[in-house]
């Protein structure tokens, strides 16, 4: 199943001719896209379907110069992490949905890709400040996110971590912007409850859902507590997960087991 969505990603057959893809040499100076194709593939191959999107960003950091990658889905203003390639990563990723700032979320905002080369300086760390700073004080210096979807509909990011500033070559861009396609056809390949029966009664992506449901679970309860309205509440669950240098998720899971009220707060 892997290797075919690797081909229909790219819309080609295990059995066809390779294509002329354009960019030429890739990170290694030797590997053509169509080479990429095939190493994607190898790296996919024989895992289960819900594993796909992590091998991929795994795939990816050996693709090209970066130290880490990331997919989240776009749900209701948070970025949802789907998966990582390292933890260090998945704690990285966690950074833009605690702030609701940076690359991914601007990514996935717009639908096209955000690339910022240098985060210690310049218009990138003026960009997003406390998210650069937050990044950098993890030894993050560049960030690539790029949206998987469609033209008309973004549903996420892959977001490339590196630990030097710099610029993806048109090559290199090629080949993230290939990894992003094949993840965005994986998605959609995966299957639904209603497709595929579970012995838990549950999908993979119900797993997924509940650290988003958590959140909003709390947004709610913030709204009551303080008479806010969504937006207001979600700030302040952001600054309060901020503030004990939590995840947002975190933050949530505090609020819902009455560890902290927002209508008790000093001030």
């Amino acid at each position: 199943m892997a290797d075919r969505v690797v081909k229909e990603a790219v819309g080609v057959r295990p059995s066809d001719d390779p294509p002329a893809f354009p960019g030429g040499p890739g990170r290694t100076g030797d590997t053509d896209q169509y080479r990429a194709v095939d190493l994607i593939a190898d790296g996919v191959r024989g895992v289960p379907p819900e594993q796909v999107p992590a091998r991929l960003c795994e795939v990816a950091v050996r693709l090209l110069p970066v130290t880490g990658a990331s997919a989240s889905l776009r749900s209701g203003g948070v970025p949802v992490r789907l998966c990582a390639s390292d933890e260090r990563t998945g704690r990285l990723a966690e950074i833009q949905a605690t702030l609701g700032e940076g690359p991914c979320v601007q990514a996935a905002r717009t639908g096209a890709p955000v690339l910022a080369r240098d985060l210690t300086r310049g218009a990138d760390a003026s960009r997003w400040p406390v998210y650069a700073q937050q990044v950098t004080a993890a030894g993050v210096r560049a960030v690539y996110a790029l949206p998987l979807g469609t033209d008309a509909l973004c549903v996420g990011t892959l977001d490339l971590y590196r630990d030097t500033p710099g610029v993806l070559t048109p090559a290199e861009l090629g080949t993230a912007r290939l990894v992003a396609g094949i993840l965005t056809v994986a998605l959609m390949a995966l299957p639904r409850e209603d497709e595929h029966d579970r012995a838990d009664g549950a999908s993979w992506l119900n797993g997924l859902a509940t650290g988003h449901d958590e959140v909003y679970q709390a947004v709610g309860m913030i709204m009551a507590q303080l008479g806010v309205g969504t937006d207001e509440a979600l700030a302040r669950l952001r600054a309060h997960a901020f503030a004990g240098d939590r995840t947002v998720r975190e933050a949530a899971q505090e609020v819902l087991a009455y560890r902290h009220r927002f209508d008790t707060e000093d001030g």
